[in-house]
């Protein structure tokens, strides 16, 4: 686009505003709080609807397990931290999430989860509830469409993890930061995170050190 304005002579104040536009119109950013008033587990329907056109899922996660990934318990567990949701809205929304995680078992859709070593061995939760979560991992991990790495601790990274994201098909990506959640389907944004996906030979995790 920013070609195209030169090729044609538009002045670079008049190009600034345009791509100004463009990319408030493409980039989405809905606080956390306000995804709270609405009710959470209306915010898991809208992430099924995404991941339900979605064909090759890549996802980074550098604070927990995925939620695609997690156990009943991991999940409530993680819905319990602050600011905690009331244990009605907790269940509901706990539900919401496990409903997606059928897509995983949908043979033509594939799934690339980055996972950073140390969320393995953060205690967000009771010993034994971590223990069915690494387990159920593991279950994961051995479906022919699924493909979990992880970042290694103790080796040095070719590149700085931002923020966790997830990347659907090479359309759209997710990111979250503490106060809010951004989508965006700027083609440029897009590429950026394609770059530092698991199917990258930049990505901080190599295909043979991400096999499981």
């Amino acid at each position: 686009m920013d070609l195209i304005l030169s090729a044609i002579g538009v002045s670079e104040v008049v190009k600034g505003e345009f791509l100004a536009t463009v990319r408030a119109e493409v980039t989405e950013a809905t606080a956390w709080r306000l995804l709270r008033r609405m009710g959470p587990w209306k915010h898991q329907h809208t992430i099924k609807a995404i991941e339900a056109t979605t064909m090759h899922l890549r996802l980074f996660q550098g604070q927990l397990i995925p939620g695609l990934l997690q156990t009943p318990e991991y999940s409530s567990a993680v819905f319990g931290l602050p600011p905690e949701l009331p244990e009605a809205t907790r269940a509901r929304t706990v539900a919401a999430r496990l409903e997606r995680q059928a897509t995983l078992h949908e043979a033509e859709r594939s799934f690339h989860f980055l996972i950073c070593e140390h969320v393995l061995r953060w205690q967000i939760c009771e010993r034994a509830v971590m223990a069915l979560q690494l387990d159920r991992l593991v279950s994961l991990a051995r479906l022919p469409n699924v493909r979990i790495g992880l970042v290694p601790q103790n080796d040095r990274l070719p590149d700085f993890p931002m923020n966790c994201f997830s990347l659907h098909d090479d359309r759209l990506v997710i990111t979250e930061t503490f106060h809010a959640e951004y989508t965006t389907r700027d083609p440029k944004d897009v590429e950026t995170y394609s770059r530092r996906s698991l199917d990258s030979p930049k990505s901080p995790c190599t295909a043979t050190a991400c096999e499981s």
